[in-house]
């Protein structure tokens, strides 16, 4: 039997233990993601200074979490865990430096990523997910045609919006299990949009850590999986610019980060051309702003 405890503040969610009190699962009012235990792994990429290891695993409900506690869903997630079927942060880690092309049929549909083609000396951006897989994508008002020159190729939004609403971590399953996306802004915050500033404002879930203007250094409430924003670019005046997603502490108790960088030419959780930890004094660190879990 299961012993789901209510917790109301920031923000209102569902921890889920099982009759031995163990942790198994937490869910957040309003949002598709969840966290849930599973075999301890290691993320890590050889320019990071330090690894990160930990115990969870994060996946998507089939909608927004109202409350209740789908228990087959729940069960399904964990054996996925068990079994190690990749993850929202598995996935993500298939797109960094030197990992090997993964098909589905004929379609490459991960495997190491450049942030987007040269132009004029420098990574171009505007690489969506179906940029780097060559497809062209329907939205209910607009059909997306990619970008040949952006073939394998995704900035910092378009890399979130393929690994949350394009991939698929719970295969085989009835339930949905990517987050909807789209081109702009839906009012109803029901789908991911293309922009890093748009998703901050517009995207589905909960903002936990809203945008002050200022450096963030309050990490008490984030988690696993939250999607993390900065302003790290000054051309654009203060405007949230850049995305990625929050992986933990790491072996040096820095909060480490992925995501999709010029610099790096792709997505990285290493230190080239700056530090990915929210903490410190580095260039990602200093323009730190929010947090929003999806």
């Amino acid at each position: 039997m299961k012993t789901y405890i209510r917790c109301h503040a920031n923000p209102d969610r569902t921890e889920v233990k099982d009759s031995k009190n163990k942790w198994l699962a937490v869910l957040t009012d309003g949002a598709y993601t969840v966290t849930l235990t599973g075999p301890k792994r290691t993320f890590e990429e050889p320019t990071a200074a330090h690894s990160v290891t930990h115990a969870i695993w994060v996946r998507t409900l089939p909608r927004p979490f109202d409350g209740n506690v789908d228990t087959t869903w729940l069960t399904h997630a964990l054996t996925a865990n068990e079994k190690r079927l990749p993850d929202v942060l598995a996935i993500a880690m298939q797109y960094i430096a030197r990992k090997p092309a993964i098909f589905e049929g004929t379609l490459q549909i991960a495997g190491d990523a450049a942030y987007g083609p040269l132009k004029n000396g420098e990574r171009e951006e505007g690489s969506d997910f179906n940029d780097y897989l060559g497809i062209k994508w329907v939205y209910p008002d607009q059909v997306d045609e990619p970008e040949q020159r952006q073939l394998h190729c995704v900035d910092c939004s378009g890399f979130i919006r393929m690994v949350w609403g394009y991939r698929h971590h719970l295969p085989g399953r009835s339930y949905a299990d990517t987050v909807p996306l789209a081109l702009k802004p839906v009012k109803s915050h029901s789908a991911i949009p293309r922009r890093s500033f748009e998703i901050y404002a517009a995207a589905p879930g909960v903002i936990i850590t809203p945008n002050t203007g200022v450096q963030g250094k309050n990490f008490s409430q984030i988690g696993i999986g939250d999607l993390v924003l900065f302003d790290a670019d000054e051309s654009d005046g203060t405007r949230i610019d850049h995305v990625g997603m929050y992986l933990g502490l790491d072996a040096g108790d820095h909060h480490r980060f992925i995501s999709s960088r010029k610099g790096a030419n792709g997505p990285t959780l290493g230190d080239y051309k700056g530090k990915s930890i929210l903490d410190g004094t580095g260039l990602y660190a200093r323009s730190f702003r929010a947090v929003r879990r999806l």
